[in-house]
């Protein structure tokens, strides 16, 4: 067989290249709590906010760059829990595989889904009911069909979605008519850019989060090593420009007070552009953005919890897939359900989203932190295995993430009140998986919480 062929039978047997994980990454990152965050930011602090969007991306920078080498040098679904458990053992490795997995699942999606419901009802009042569960279901069915399905969903969402917000951003820009601060204004707020900026970066970094979530899907990328980085990096620039134009367009279309106070400011720009107008252009973004996070939410964190099970860290049917499609269905079961739960129980809680985005993303850092302690530990440990991608001034971008991810934890809420919930929710969250982590650990792993699994042992499941 020639070599074309056989990279075409390696690329149909790995579907996942350069852009249908940039379509992932992109597709996760930008929901609509991400924009509300960044609008209320450009609410709060004028061009300063832009500030605080460059020093949030240079901590994504260091993130991407970390979670690029640990994926390439353990290409396993386990992800952060196949990294930590070869770094720190299988305790921690659980506890960190939990916060990043469920509390998306907890927190992210049930928020997610509850502003698809909010904002339909405003924009189409009686038309749709219940649309989020409905989403949720039918996203569910399409991913047990399989990962080319998921992949084919995924870009046309991620890429219907873009040109939406392209069109929001540059309307609202352009537009010389607005209620908001002047183009000067926002220059003199540049230029005005003092030690408060940090406390906006808790705000801006929310947009960044969860890149790493294609990091699971390893086994199903083809040429790995050159489109995993690859793709990771330039969602991480997309990213920052795609939130910097709605930023602007925010500034300049509404006033600041209403951005701060709204939870559905996106909405307002749209509306203060054009008018009735935008109810199908607000329509597209909340259905792309929601159902891309849900979406990959559904593919991604099934196969993190298949590759655990391989290491022994959860129980062995997180394993079992579809015998016609290979899906690891029970394990999108799983998440499907463990999202319905929470939003039933707060679909009447109008006034609890921010609470739930707040507490999902605060407990993201923590594994973030994680993840860059693994780096420093791997490199001393395992200092000349092979690595298909080194993070570049190693552990300087390791460092400034761990300081950065923890001042974020630390000024994680606009209220000491909020702050107070959030602080609970993580504590409450962790602990339980670390008393799952304990029990699992000792009574059916039969290890030493902090003993250590060798690395050619989970690199290659021997």
């Amino acid at each position: 067989m020639d070599k074309v062929n056989v990279g075409k039978q390696i690329s149909a047997q790995k579907p996942l290249g350069f852009w249908a994980l940039f379509a992932i990454a992109i597709g996760v990152v930008t929901a609509q709590s991400c924009f509300v965050s960044t609008l209320q930011g450009a609410g709060l602090g004028g061009g300063t906010f832009f500030v605080a969007l460059f020093i949030a991306f240079l901590l994504t920078i260091c993130y991407v760059s970390t979670y690029a080498e640990l994926a390439l040098m353990m290409p396993k679904a386990a992800s952060i829990s196949a990294y930590t458990a070869v770094s720190m053992g299988n305790f921690i490795a659980i506890i960190a595989a939990l916060a990043g997995c469920l509390a998306p699942i907890i927190f992210g999606g049930p928020a997610e889904l509850l502003l698809v419901d909010y904002i339909l009802e405003v924009a189409y009042p009686g038309l749709f009911s219940h649309i989020g569960i409905w989403l949720l279901v039918l996203l569910t069915l399409l991913n047990i069909l399989g990962i080319n399905i998921f992949a084919k969903i995924q870009n046309v969402l991620t890429y219907a979605m873009l040109v939406a917000l392209l069109i929001i951003g540059v309307a609202g820009s352009s537009n010389a008519v607005g209620v908001g601060y002047s183009a000067m204004a926002i220059g003199t707020q540049i230029g005005n850019t003092n030690s408060a900026v940090f406390s906006l970066v808790v705000l801006a970094i929310w947009a960044f989060l969860s890149i790493e979530f294609i990091c699971p899907l390893v086994e199903e990328t083809y040429l790995p090593k050159k489109n995993i980085p690859l793709a990771m990096f330039a969602a991480a620039v997309v990213i920052l420009i795609i939130h910097t134009l709605i930023a602007y367009a925010g500034m300049r279309q509404v006033q600041a007070n209403d951005l701060v106070q709204s939870n559905f400011a996106h909405w307002l720009l749209v509306y203060n552009v054009f008018g009735n107008n935008g109810r199908l252009l607000i329509a597209v973004i909340t259905i792309t953005t929601t159902a891309g996070f849900i979406n990959t939410v559904l593919a991604a964190l099934p196969k993190m919890f298949c590759g655990m099970a391989q290491l022994g860290q959860l129980p062995s049917f997180f394993m079992r897939v579809h015998p016609k499609f290979n899906s690891p269905w029970l394990g999108i079961l799983f998440v499907s359900s463990t999202i319905a739960l929470p939003l039933w129980l707060f679909s009447q809680a109008k006034n609890i989203l921010l609470t739930l985005v707040i507490s999902s993303a605060t407990i993201w850092l923590f594994t973030y932190i994680i993840a860059h302690i693994n780096v420093i530990v791997l490199r001393i440990k395992y200092p000349t295995y092979k690595r298909a991608y080194k993070s570049p001034i190693y552990p300087v971008l390791q460092v400034i993430g761990i300081v950065g991810m923890g001042y974020a934890i630390i000024s994680n809420a606009p209220s000491s009140e909020l702050a107070l919930t959030v602080y609970i929710n993580t504590a409450v969250f962790i602990g339980f998986s670390a008393l799952y982590a304990f029990g699992w650990v000792k009574y059916k792993m039969k290890k030493g919480l902090f003993e250590t699994e060798p690395i050619n042992k989970v690199s290659t499941g021997r």
